[in-house]
């Protein structure tokens, strides 16, 4: 692994950023219901285990609003009231997220980034950024309600306006404006820093306690001893599957992050070594019983735009970070629980920017499901909902395969090119062959209908001695397609027709040759070569199987 030397705006860097992360790290607990520590604490393995083992030298990894969301419904819906049984799950939890990153990091997957689509990631983000707002308000405004239930939330802060505290609005408030003023001057300018000592420096000297501000309360570091979560079989496999959706949700934003930040400046992305270090930084982080943790954009972006070189910037925050909360972290008992809700409000807000779907329905693409993502999470909450976007990304992908068409190729121009007969006048037909392509990649789940389609086409050209089949769109063959194509072939000797597949990739190509489709020709060049292939008569030339 190579290290460059630190500079001092990697110092720079780390200094501006451990300003935004430990009050940050200390509200994305309070979303989770996890005691401040475990915010601080998963801080601490994101950052050494990612300054290790990433490959990013702008990515910050420590909790974000997402998991912690998720984290809470997941915990919450398990153990209910039992604190106890909620801190071994979220062990258990983060213990398995950590396993299941690691397991795709042996398994090379770092290149399949898109499990979930953008449209449907940046609905749920939306919808999330609306619940976590939501239930921060109480606190921002000085009152009592459900935490659990973002609509319970909403009821009760607009039937009990007149129960709304005084104090605790403006102090919060006031916090919140602090942050959008101190937000515009600037990334190198930690405003959620600035804003959490002025509110503990208002605690203290004009005594909001005794004008009924809540405070944090006293935030105990101690590393508890490493144990084994003790879970019932029950409990794991129901983590288990939560686990998968907190993967899913954390490397599509983690790689999101590190992938932009990456083609902005020309660097390399390694995913399957960014893998390798979230999954060593989550079951660090479960060790410690700390929280969940993935390289959220804001902090990343906020290291980029501090002047950060290397993965120095990294280790230097984190150097900064062990000092406070080794020494000033008691000092943190002080703020104001409106502050920590105006830091939490200001770190969400940037998910609520509908111009992020200006472009689907612009493109007249997609917008529907990133509309429905936020509904989801919005009607079944952040955990069922996440389930649900992830189910409605994959069924997407799926209803496209399974609805792909094929297209009938012809010469264009009396050239060497083949295109879709319907795209332009100038593409003509061979004589007695029939070139067909299918748009997508064969597998079991369009095979049957794309067959159907080529059977009618056939019908359509009831001259046809050859019908060449391009496969360029599939690079491996699974067991249904294979019997498709035996009974298609055999149709067509039927009627004294021959068929011959073109353009096979090399692992199609392997296949079809262990399948032995009887006379079947296989094809590896171009469509003009099979054309001239196909002119020939069988077993003459070319490449074939028989």
């Amino acid at each position: 692994m190579q290290w460059t030397k630190p500079s001092w705006r990697d110092g720079l860097a780390g200094l501006s950023v451990a300003g935004l992360l430990l009050p940050e790290a200390v509200a994305y607990a309070g979303i989770g219901n996890m005691p401040p520590q475990a915010g601080v604490l998963a801080l601490f393995a994101g950052l050494l285990s990612y300054a290790l083992l990433g490959s990013s030298r702008f990515a910050i990894v420590s909790a974000t609003s997402s998991s912690a969301a998720v984290l809470l419904a997941a915990t919450g819906a398990l153990a209910g009231l039992n604190t106890l049984m909620r801190m071994e799950l979220a062990a258990g939890l983060v213990l398995l997220t950590g396993l299941l990153f690691l397991a795709g990091a042996m398994a090379k997957v770092g290149a399949v980034s898109a499990f979930i689509s953008k449209p449907v990631l940046r609905g749920f983000a939306f919808g999330l950024a609306l619940i976590i707002i939501l239930k921060q308000l109480p606190r921002l405004l000085g009152v009592a309600a459900d935490n659990h239930d973002a609509y319970s939330v909403l009821l009760d802060l607009t039937s009990g306006v007149a129960h709304w505290h005084g104090p605790s609005m403006i102090v919060g408030g006031s916090a919140l404006a602090g942050l959008y003023v101190l937000g515009r001057l600037g990334p190198n300018w930690p405003g959620a820093l600035v804003v959490m000592l002025l509110g503990m420096a208002a605690q203290h000297h004009l005594h909001l306690g005794e004008m009924g501000v809540a405070r944090v309360g006293v935030i105990e570091l101690h590393l508890n001893q490493p144990a084994w979560p003790q879970l019932a079989r029950e409990q794991w496999l129901r983590l288990g599957e939560v686990a998968v959706a907190m993967v899913l949700i954390l490397y599509a934003e983690s790689y999101g992050s590190i992938r932009t930040l990456a083609l902005r400046h020309g660097d390399e992305v390694q995913p399957n070594r960014d893998l390798l270090a979230l999954g060593v930084a989550n079951v660090l982080s479960s060790v410690l019983h700390g929280m969940p943790v993935g390289a959220g954009y804001s902090a990343s972006a906020a290291n980029e735009s501090a002047g950060a070189s290397s993965r120095w910037a990294g280790v230097a925050a984190l150097l900064v970070l062990a000092v406070v909360a080794f020494s000033l972290l008691p000092v943190v008992a002080d703020m104001p629980e409106p502050v920590l809700s105006a830091i939490v409000i200001h770190a969400v807000s940037h998910m609520l920017d509908p111009r992020a779907f200006k472009p689907y329905f612009v493109w007249q693409r997609d917008r529907f499901m990133a509309l429905l993502a936020v509904a989801a999470v919005l009607w079944l909450g952040v955990l069922d909902g996440l389930l649900v976007s992830i189910g409605m990304s994959l069924f997407m992908t799926l209803r496209g395969l399974a609805r792909a068409r094929i297209a009938v190729l012809g010469r264009l121009d009396g050239g060497h090119d083949f295109i879709d007969l319907s795209l332009s006048p100038k593409a003509k037909a061979e004589e007695g062959l029939l070139v067909v392509r299918p748009e997508a990649p064969l597998f079991f789940g369009n095979v049957e209908n794309l067959m159907t389609q080529v059977r009618e086409a056939l019908r359509q050209h009831p001259a046809t001695r050859c019908l060449i089949l391009s496969l360029e769109e599939s690079p491996d063959l699974d067991g249904s397609s294979l019997e498709a194509l035996r009974d298609l072939n055999t149709s067509l000797k039927a009627r004294g027709q021959r068929l011959l597949l073109a353009r096979l990739k090399s692992r199609a190509y392997v296949v079809l040759q262990r399948a032995g489709l009887g006379d079947v020709e296989l094809c590896v060049l171009s469509i003009d070569d099979a054309v001239m292939l196909a002119r020939r008569e069988p077993g003459l030339g070319g490449v074939k199987e028989g």
